[in-house]
């Protein structure tokens, strides 16, 4: 069992002042490891970077299909959205479609990380609903699948009929049995894998190109997200950043704790990887710095620069260092 190794460091003039460790493992097509930091077999929980394999009994149930839904409902349901109109709208008006409401949610309330959209709340004297809840999309799609299923509409308990389709696709993709769940942020069952098996997902997704149901479910999922990377985080966030700047060819997503995913179709290569500190910053830093080493993002996109060798600044805008990719990753 291999220790996690440094990955990410953050130097304040000529000090190195910190320094994030952890996993990562690039995964081809075979399930293989093409390379890997730290120990592959670390188990993980990967929140809501799997969001597109929860999607996947959606799709490939035909529940989709059978409420027409499109390509900006499959995002939505990848989503860790941030609140903003152009998430809430979209969400309220899926429920209403199925003949539901915000109280037929089960993933609780949450403030809007849009600050527009948070303002807009104080102003009005409202509290935050659950479809400005981060998960919603997700949730929404797990009530369509329920809907479909004819269940109950508990549908987040991990014995409903909903849950138990996302743990087969789940350790169908990843290629192993999950060793159990937790409970998420948002209240659904979160399957743990280890590293590597959360990259061999995402390498399923980057080479589905067959014709089996659960191909083309994961096809449809892909396009989604890279088409609608503005529903999948939202402005200013680097998952929505980072797929604009490779212009649609790599589906990105992040998950609470520093997990970071990315499933690369031209290369049929999937990225998994873990901070163990769960700083943000470095998953963006280390999923960046793959991502420019496996040559599809510009090292010197704008994108790029806010995460990868990113100046810090302090309260007077004065650059006081830099976040940058360890030896490892550079």
């Amino acid at each position: 069992m291999a220790d996690p190794v440094n990955m990410v460091e953050i130097w304040r003039g000529e000090f190195l002042e910190s320094v994030h460790a952890g996993h990562a493992v690039i995964c081809d097509a075979d399930g293989k490891i093409e390379k890997a930091w730290g120990d592959p077999e670390t188990i993980v929980l990967p929140r809501s970077s799997c969001k597109m394999i929860q999607a996947l009994p959606l799709v490939e149930s035909g529940a989709a299909d059978a409420v027409g839904l499109t390509d900006e409902h499959l995002a939505l349901a990848c989503a860790s959205h941030q609140g903003a109109p152009i998430h809430t709208d979209r969400v309220r008006r899926w429920l209403s479609d199925l003949g539901l409401g915000d109280s037929d949610l089960r993933c609780g309330p949450q403030e809007p990380s849009d600050l527009d959209a948070r303002d807009a709340l104080i102003r009005a004297h409202k509290s935050p609903c659950q479809y400005h809840n981060n998960c919603s999309g997700k949730h929404t799609g797990f009530l369509t699948l329920a809907r479909h299923l004819a269940a109950g509409p508990e549908y987040i308990d991990a014995a409903h009929p909903v849950q138990q389709a996302v743990r087969e696709a789940f350790e169908s993709v990843t290629g192993q049995p999950s060793p159990g769940h937790a409970i998420d942020g948002c209240s659904a069952p979160n399957f743990a894998t280890t590293v590597h098996g959360l990259a061999r997902a995402m390498a399923f997704f980057a080479s589905a190109d067959g014709p089996s149901v659960r191909a083309r479910a994961a096809q449809r999922l892909v396009r989604a997200m890279t088409t609608h990377p503005d529903l999948v985080a939202g402005e200013g966030r680097a998952c929505t950043e980072l797929m604009r700047a490779i212009e649609g060819r790599v589906a990105i997503k992040t998950g609470a704790e520093a997990v970071y995913v990315a499933i690369i179709p031209e290369l049929r290569l999937g990225v998994a990887l873990k901070i163990a500190d769960g700083a943000a910053r470095a998953s963006e830093c280390a999923l960046a710095s793959i991502l420019v080493n496996l040559g599809v993002l510009d090292p010197d996109h704008p994108a790029t620069l806010r995460r990868r060798n990113a100046p810090v600044l302090n309260r007077r805008d004065l650059v006081t260092g830099y976040i940058r990719p360890a030896k490892s990753l550079s």
